[in-house]
């Protein structure tokens, strides 16, 4: 199909079934072809392709869907959808009761002036049919038996059914009607076991719980008359409505009232061990607290979880595995889960109903992230959403004539990671605030863009009291966040006995006029983590915004005569000026610029965003589907005289997702690159590789000794280095400060040896309950020989540096426990792996990944291609490797280690880091033998680093090898690294022979069993 421009995204009324899409071809790109009829329901997420080097007027022609999405049909949610349409056209919502009847049509009814969305009907129309419809009369489909086989497996058998809506759609609405359906017909018919009357929402944070308020029918501001959500005549029936509203948080045990007052100290001692445990609120407690305005009544509620992602019942995960945002974020997942199941087992839940624009199980979750929930039952997605002219649509860079293959301010984290700051600076002066020349040109840039909708909102909407528009920048942590803050606003600093200013670089975000904090500051910082969570703000955070703080108490005092402005708490007033962002006489009517700690919050329903910058990692779509949604809410709902809803932009920087890109778009596009699909193929099954997933090492003593030589280990040098004993400060004027490092003379030899031994003992000696404290007497004495012997003290430095500097002593270990290993003789220790708990063993069998990277068919692999590293064209010493593992007899089968999950972990300079072969081989069997050898193949380039390069490889050859190899489980495994090609044959073949020959390939001696041990004899 020929390719099209989409001049015009908006093609479908927001408040009908939408009628026309644009097609896809083969590749999953938009063609700019319209279809008729609905797009299907389909997991994937879109991206605005590159155009370097075009520059030609026109409009987008496709889109690129990522290497990381997979386009994917959801067929529940599909075949629900056409069960649901006939019953709202032919069947005329037939087999409901005569109240759930009225609310329908009067949801439908096309001469209201208020009218409800299209996405939000289907969403609440769909909950209706599955609870009172499906599986009776005309509709045989007992969709429930599949989503409750879906929720035994993932849920424990909760009753959950998931509806997705973009950002921005209006789930709020959905709620209302999910309430106002269950309410009115528990009022009509009380023994109707269908229904209920009491409602538990739960939300990721107190901005969304403060915001659902509206969902309380004693709300002045409440949906139902707002929206007209209620039929005439029943409006009386919602005062019967019981309604919670809380953040997942209150789900965590809190200290019980009594012992609120004792400090934690006192609790120690009061009970030592885990003291926190006994003071705690038990679990039956807690559902006691959260649900206590339902009252004593034990009759079963319905469960609205806000933001749905965030709550699933975790699968177990090693915590090697899981990064400590992924950590944190799945622990999070399981207090909501947990508090709902235990509301579930208390008294009873009838139904939950999960909202969510990504309801995909996040990376911490155990599944593979971006994993479709499997009791999702409906889908509005963002593309649908757009086509409807429901969101802004995000806009973003394709095109620009930088150095380079990639567009900067697309990919911008990749050109100012290394830039920026990791701490904030504990000095505040007027110095220059440099930011990398990237990031400061896509600031310029962005607010140039922004000083034209500014110019727009001068003319045409300030005259009507609508706010101006916002740039909201995200950022990855505090310290450049707060270097960003005061890039864009201004700072002030003491000079002298003087308070002086520095203007912020972007006049309309400026903070500061005439060298004073303005009365309503311009710009804001906030940290949404820690706002969210309803807890204190932490000292370092206050401490970067307290110009802001202050400004802000200081209108508040002006808005509220005669209010004591001291009682307002520094979170209650960010909050209050965050939440109410592009709000009409409100404290943060007038903001401009919006700089974040991390995300904005989910909920954030600000709808003057125009501007988007995102200054962080985006490691995946979902990822950058969730940030942009903080900026897609629309301003104006009013549609135009052929009924559809005008097309409102985001333009968005740093973020790779887009569906209409910036406003220099190409006729005549450059190609995509086509995309490779890698994979393991049918009938290769005899060539599969499997092999252990390590995740540690351990020492196996049997016997109670430990022997340890000091003949062949190199003097450990103790002196000048890169880490000062003290600092001098000074600034142009004024007193010198001096700091030191605390005195490490008083330090006893002792104190050095107990430590030494302490860390040996916990890194090297002792897995999970294995104490083994026998040892520890021996290991004191081998740190007490070891610092006579070895140690060398220079330049006024002493072993006591060991005690104070954490790196310093793991190298320490590292000397040490080597040569403890090395000269054990008959009564050596001997290494053992530590598998992975959940997956112990990896294989070639399930690899599947799409690549644009140069790739070779190969003939002795189970996976279809050895995909090349480095430049465009590929790595040429890794194409050699293959074809030499292809020329091989003895090499059976070999793969390219990519996208394997084959990892070795080492540590270098007193740090844990993960290895990365490059190929692993399984060799012809020898005659006799009724195992497998295979031999680890690292191909080395001269860049890199010698010395961590050698760790990887003694390591993998002296540790894992040997590890592995005492199991007994998985062959015989080698390790070889090839360091120049023109003796590549001769080094491969060396390697070969010497893993068939039981040659120190296989690992250092000293730490195996002996052969006939390892093979069972």
């Amino acid at each position: 199909m020929a390719e099209h421009a989409i001049d015009e995204p908006v093609i479908n009324s927001p408040y009908e079934v939408p009628a026309r899409h644009f097609a896809l071809n083969a590749d999953g790109h938009p063609t700019g072809a319209l279809n008729h009829g609905r797009r299907p329901s389909a997991s994937f997420v879109a991206i605005a392709p590159e155009r370097k080097g075009r520059r030609t007027k026109g409009s987008q022609t496709s889109l690129d869907f990522g290497l990381t999405e997979r386009i994917q049909e959801n067929r529940l949610i599909n075949d629900i959808r056409k069960d649901v349409s006939y019953w709202r056209t032919t069947g005329r919502y037939e087999g409901v009761t005569p109240i759930t009847r009225k609310l329908l049509e009067h949801w439908a009814d096309v001469e209201r002036d208020n009218r409800v969305l299209f996405c939000q009907r289907e969403a609440a129309e769909t909950a209706i049919f599955l609870t009172e419809v499906a599986g009776r009369r005309n509709y045989r489909h007992d969709w429930q038996a599949r989503i409750e086989e879906t929720n035994a497996e993932f849920n424990r058998g909760l009753p959950r059914i998931a509806m997705k809506m973009a950002t921005g759609a209006g789930k709020t609405v959905v709620m209302a009607m999910l309430i106002a359906w269950q309410t009115l017909n528990k009022v009509q018919a009380p023994r109707d076991a269908r229904f209920t009357n009491r409602f538990l929402i739960v939300t990721p944070g107190v901005t969304i719980r403060d915001r659902l308020k509206v969902l309380q029918p004693s709300d002045p501001d409440n949906y139902y008359r707002l929206r007209d959500l209620i039929p005439a005549g029943h409006e009386s029936a919602l005062d019967k409505a019981q309604i919670v509203i809380t953040n997942w948080h209150a789900f965590q045990p809190k200290i019980k009232g009594e012992f609120a007052a004792v400090s934690k100290n006192t609790r120690k001692v009061l009970r030592p061990g885990d003291p926190e445990a006994v003071f705690k609120e038990t679990q039956s407690e807690v559902v006691a607290r959260v649900l206590r305005d339902f009252g004593s009544s034990k009759s079963e509620i319905v469960v609205i979880n806000d933001e749905a992602h965030h709550c699933y019942q975790d699968k177990p995960v090693t915590s090697a595995e899981l990064t400590a945002d992924e950590a944190a974020e799945d622990a999070d997942a399981r207090v909501w889960f947990e508090g709902i199941d235990f509301v579930r087992k208390k008294i009873g839940v009838k139904k939950v109903f999960d909202l969510s624009a990504t309801p995909y199980f996040l990376s911490g979750s155990g599944h593979s992230q971006g994993t479709l929930f499997g009791w999702t039952v409906s889908d509005f997605s963002l593309m649908d959403a757009i086509e409807s002219g429901i969101v802004k649509v995000p806009r973003t860079p394709v095109d620009d004539n930088a150095a380079g293959s990639q567009v900067s301010y697309l990919h911008l984290w990749e050109h100012v990671k290394d830039g920026l700051p990791k701490r904030a600076s504990t000095k505040v002066t007027l110095d220059e605030k440099p930011l990398p020349e990237v990031l400061e040109g896509a600031l310029h840039s962005l607010y140039r863009s922004y000083e034209r909708s500014y110019g727009h909102w001068q003319r045409e909407l300030e005259p009507l009291g609508e706010t101006p528009p916002v740039l909201i920048v995200v950022c990855p942590n505090t310290a450049v966040s707060k270097l960003v803050y005061d890039w864009i606003g201004g700072w002030e600093a003491t000079r002298g006995e003087q308070v002086a200013v520095q203007e912020g670089r972007l006049e309309l975000f400026r903070n500061y006029a005439d060298d004073r904090l303005l009365a309503r500051p311009r710009t804001i910082l906030v940290d949404s983590k820690q706002l969210e969570s309803g807890e204190a703000l932490s000292a370092d955070f206050k401490k970067v915004a307290a110009a802001e703080i202050s400004g802000f108490k200081a209108q508040y005092r002006l808005d509220n005569p005669g209010a004591d402005a001291e009682k307002i708490t520094d979170e209650e007033i960010l909050r209050e000026v965050m939440n109410t962002v592009g709000k009409r006489g409100k404290l943060g009517a007038d903001i401009r610029c919006v700089v974040s700690v991390a995300m904005l919050t989910e909920g954030w329903d600000a709808n003057t965003v125009t501007h988007i910058l995102g200054v962080r990692a985006f490691g995946s779509q979902l990822l950058c589907e969730q940030v942009v949604g903080r900026g897609l809410r629309r301003r104006s709902y009013v549609a135009n005289d052929d009924g559809l809803f005008e097309a409102e932009y985001a333009n968005v920087y740093g973020i790779p997702f887009s569906f209409i890109p910036s406003d220099r778009p190409s006729v005549d596009p450059k190609p995509p690159q086509p995309t490779l699909h890698v994979q393991a193929l049918p009938g290769r099954e005899s060539l599969e590789i499997q092999f252990p997933r390590v995740e540690g090492y351990r020492m196996e003593l049997p016997d109670a000794d430990l022997q340890f030589d000091t003949a062949d280990v190199p003097e450990f040098p103790i002196g000048a280095s890169e880490v000062p004993t003290w600092t001098e400060s000074q600034g142009v004027v004024g007193i010198v400060e001096k700091d030191e490092m605390r005195d490490l003379s008083q330090i006893r030899r002792q104190q050095v040896v107990y430590k030494v031994a302490e860390h040996l003992m916990e890194r090297y000696y002792q897995t999970g309950g294995d104490l083994r404290p026998w040892l520890f007497p021996q290991l004191r004495r081998i740190v007490a020989r070891w610092l006579d012997e070895c140690v060398v003290e220079s330049d006024g430095r002493t072993a006591a540096a060991l005690v104070e500097l954490t790196e310093l002593r793991a190298r320490a270990c590292e000397q040490i426990v080597n040569a403890i290993q090395t000269y054990g003789g008959q009564q050596r220790a001997r290494t053992r792996a530590i598998l992975r708990a959940d997956d112990p063993v990896g294989t070639t069998a399930g690899v599947s990944f799409l690549t644009r990277k140069a790739a070779i068919e190969t003939t002795k692999s189970q996976v279809s291609h050895c995909v090349l590293d480095g430049p465009a064209g590929g790595n040429t010493w890794e194409q050699i490797l293959a074809d030499l593992c292809e020329l091989n007899s003895r090499v059976e089968s070999f793969v390219k280690n990519d996208h394997l999950g084959f990892e070795i972990p080492y540590v270098h300079n007193g740090r844990s880091h993960l290895y990365i072969p490059d190929f692993l081989l399984r060799l012809r069997r020898a005659e006799g033998e009724d195992f497998d050898r295979f031999l680890i193949v690292e191909v080395s380039g001269g860049q890199k680093d010698r010395a961590q390069t050698e760790a990887k490889a003694s390591t993998a050859r002296n540790t894992w090898c040997p590890a592995v190899n005492n199991h007994g489980a998985f062959g015989v495994w080698g390790y070889v690294e090839v360091t120049e090609m023109v003796s590549a044959p001769e080094k491969l073949n060396q390697a070969i022979s010497s893993v068939y020959a039981d040659d120190p390939i296989i690992g250092d001696p000293d730490v195996l069993d002996y052969p006939e041990e390892r093979r069972g004899a």
